[in-house]
Order: structure tokens, then sequence, then C-alpha cells
């Protein structure tokens, strides 16, 4: 029999525009398609609870359309290194077809791999199966990577994106024989208190097919005014690809090329999803070159901010029982959905980082026990911004004020009223600061502060305050 061609699959769960698999087909052999549940090798970065959720939904889909195609996914749990390697021998396989690593645990993974697979007479092929743009390929004038946004997104939009996706295979030639592998409920990634996941379920669809669905509906509904209301949280205005982003359920080129030639919505429309991509591809770039991004500041004189410790205030900004609305919001919906709205993780990060001046990294680790797009670098790239400490990032004098935050962007009130329904009866001009509600318009409403919703946890102005001194007192080049 021929020798075997290995697909190991990682955060490309997808068989259209999925070049490792197009490359283990072109190579005549019969392919394996694996994938290895890893919780020991990335350390602190296995996923978290609603990245399994969503990851036993994905590899279900994917394995049902190997299945269709005649190839039958192997799941194994344990050490990368060691399945991987226990893999090629019990299948014979001649070669190994996976997407690139950026994160750095992975990268180290695969280091480990390259020279022991050579060893066996094995090669091991790495695609660019995740971005758009391989880390090395976007250089400043100087030959440098970018530490700028700006730049980078004008460089890459110079360069361009290939203007074709692969399609998926109609068939793939699998194993005569089947390879023992793991049972995937037997993982019991979706083991979590259901009345976190009920709404998870009812809201998303893990699976290249619901990607397709959710492309599909936005381009047709949500992209026209995508320009305009982008940072309305009350209104459907984002696209809510990111799961499928990062699952690599759809591959980011068909999501630019489709992007890139809906006509309606106009050049600001199209302009602002497109960089919103970019940014994906710019955390991407810089975890690549800065491989202590999730833990360190990149600035370094950052390490020396004097963060504070409250448990209790970290306990109650991860509720959403911070007495501000805005955030409570955010953070609610985020337990609920698995998601929250990109302008209002701005706000809720910021207020974390500014106004309770507790360090970005308490905040970075529950984005990723939460999210069902916890993306390492762009988890850590989005933290590092608002905390000023990151490349690009925002100056450490930008405090977001989450009451004005709120009246500009949520003005009617829509996106607390069904996030924090304790004040839906609450008049637009106070929803977004109920203590400066008059005690009959509360008694209206039926909201008594401190009972039915919490007083703010922080002065706003005094936790400004305290923040800009912090950040005063950091070597000179913080400022």
């Amino acid at each position: 029999m021929t020798a075997p061609a290995m697909v190991w699959f990682f955060q490309d769960l997808r068989l259209a525009d999925q070049p490792a698999l197009s490359a283990a087909i072109a190579a005549g052999r019969p392919v394996v398609p694996v994938f290895i549940l890893d919780t020991v090798s990335p350390g602190p970065w296995a996923p978290g609870g609603a990245g399994r959720w969503w990851l036993h939904g994905s590899l279900a889909a994917l394995a049902e359309g190997l299945a269709a195609r005649g190839a039958r996914l192997v799941l194994r749990r344990g050490l990368m290194a060691a399945e991987i390697l226990r893999l090629a021998e019990e299948t014979g396989a001649a070669e190994i077809h996976c997407g690139r690593a950026v994160e750095p645990w992975l990268r180290a993974v695969m280091a480990d791999l390259r020279p022991r697979l050579l060893a066996r007479g094995i090669m091991l092929h790495e695609h660019e199966t995740r971005f758009l743009f391989a880390p090395e390929r976007l250089k400043t004038q100087s030959g440098h990577h970018f530490s700028v946004f700006t730049p980078f997104a004008r460089a890459a939009h110079a360069l361009g994106v290939e203007d074709r996706a692969l399609p998926a295979p109609a068939a793939i030639p699998g194993l005569p024989r089947a390879v023992p592998g793991d049972d995937l409920a037997a993982w019991r990634l979706r083991s979590v208190h259901p009345d976190w996941a009920a709404e998870m379920r009812a809201l998303w669809t893990p699976g290249t097919a619901g990607a397709m669905a959710r492309l599909e509906h936005f381009l047709a509904n949500t992209f026209p005014a995508y320009g305009r209301d982008r940072d309305v949280p009350g209104h459907a205005s984002t696209s809510m690809l990111s799961p499928y982003l990062h699952w690599g359920e759809i591959s980011p080129r068909l999501v630019w090329l489709a992007a890139s030639r809906a006509a309606p919505g106009g050049g600001k429309s199209r302009q602002s999803f497109l960089n919103e991509m970019l940014w994906r591809e710019f955390s991407a770039d810089l975890l690549w070159h800065h491989q202590h991004l999730p833990e360190q500041p990149l600035r370094p004189e950052f390490a020396a901010m004097p963060w504070r410790e409250d448990a209790a205030a970290l306990t109650a900004w991860r509720r959403g029982e911070t007495g501000i609305p805005i955030v409570d919001a955010g953070m609610r919906q985020l337990w609920r959905w698995g998601w929250m709205h990109n302008r209002v993780r701005m706000i809720a990060a910021s207020f974390l980082i500014k106004h309770l001046l507790l360090p970005w990294q308490t905040g970075e680790a529950w984005f990723w026990d939460t999210l069902l797009d916890a993306d390492l670098a762009a988890n850590a790239a989005s933290w590092q911004w608002v905390a000023g400490s990151g490349a690009d990032a925002a100056p450490y004098f930008r405090i977001f004020n989450p009451v004005l935050q709120g009246r500009k962007f949520d003005p009617d009130g829509a996106y607390v009223r069904r996030f924090v329904p304790e004040l839906a009866a609450l008049p637009d001009d106070v929803i977004h600061a109920p203590w400066e509600a008059q005690p009959l318009v509360l008694s209206a409403a039926g909201v008594e502060l401190g009972r039915h919703y919490p007083q703010p946890i922080v002065d706003l102005a005094r936790g400004r305050a305290r923040a800009l001194a912090a950040f005063a007192g950091l070597p000179r080049r913080a400022a």
C-alpha cells in the first residue's frame, strides 16, 4: 500500500481553501486527517470553557464533511508531539501536512517534532491555512516588522490577496483500514453548566455551514450599513464571524474576497470591514515577533505599573455587577453569548484596567475562558492596546468614560435594556448613569440602587485620576 499523508488539523477546521488538505491530496497518497487535543503543551492557553464548547461542534462538523468524502477524522488526546509520532508510526505516514503555527507553545512543538520526524524519513510541511499573510511577508521599507497598525494595513492592501480560493475536494482518498481514535463525546468538551451554554446553543452553529450562513447573512443584511453602524452594540451591526475565523471553519481569504466583491455599502463599509480583518493579521504578526505578548507588556516600562489587588472588584466585573450599565451589559452578553460587541470589549477592558487599576492579564484570562473566539494573538494584542503597553497602543491618558461611551454608542439604551433588564424601565437620559436619576424616576422604573442594581463600585472621576497618577509615575517613555 502507498504510504499515506497525514493532515494535522489545528485551528483550520474546514475542507474548502485548506492548503494543507489540498497538498496532501495532490501528493497522490491516502489521506489520514487527525486532530490532537493537548491540554498540557499549551500551558494556560489550552482552550477555555467556551472554546471547548465550540470545538466539540466544529470537530463534529469536520468529521461529517470528511466522512462524506471518504476519509475518517482520527481524534487523539495527549501530548501533541508524542501523539503525532505515534500516529505516524501506526499509519506508516510518509509526510505530514499542517497549518503554520503562530502561537509560541505550538511553534515549540513544531520545532521539537521536525527533526524527530525527519530522522524517521517523514517530512513535515507547513502551509498558510489560518491567515492572509505569512509573518515574514509584510515588512517596513527598512526590512523590519511593523509595530504600528496603519502602515501595516497600507502594506497589506498594496500587496493584495490572491483572488482565488481553493474549493473543497469532491473526494478524499482515505485509508482502507480504520486508525484507532477517541470518541468525541468521551472528551466531554461540552460539560459546562447548562445555563451557560443554553443561549450559545440557540445563537451559534459551529462548523463551515454555520460560517457560510453567517457570512451570507452579513453581506446581505448588515454589510451595507457596517461602516456607519459597526460601533452601535444595540443593533445587529457586525459580522459575528470571529469564532468561525478563529477555529478556521472559513478561510480569511474567502471572507476577504467576498467582502471585497460586495456591492452594497460603498467604500466605507468595505474599508472598515477589511481593516478589522487586518487587525487580526496584525495581531498574529505581533505574536510571531514577540512571543511573550500574552504575558508581558510589549513596552517594558509598563512592567512597573502599580496594579491593585481587589478580588471583589474583579468578581463584580466578571459577573457584570459593577454598577456601570454599559460595562455590565457587555460582561453579561459575554457570559450568555460567548461573545461581546467589539466597541463594548474596549469599554469593559478600559474600565478594568484604568478605573479599577487591575492588571490587563486578569481580563485577558477571563476573556480567554469565556470567549468563543478567544484567539491568543488578537486577545493579547487588544488587551495591550487598551492598556497602553502594546504596539500601536492607545495613549495612557485615553481613558474611556463608560457613561459617555454608552450615551454615544447606545443612545436609546437598547443594548443595556437587553442585557441589564432590571434597568429597562429607566428613561434614555439616565439609563447609562442611574445614580444620576432623581428618586422619583428610579421609583417609577422599579429600581432601588443597591438592591435591584448595584451602586458603582468605583467613582469614575476618582478612578480616572488614580489611573492617570499611576501612569504618570512610570518611566518617561510610557508617556
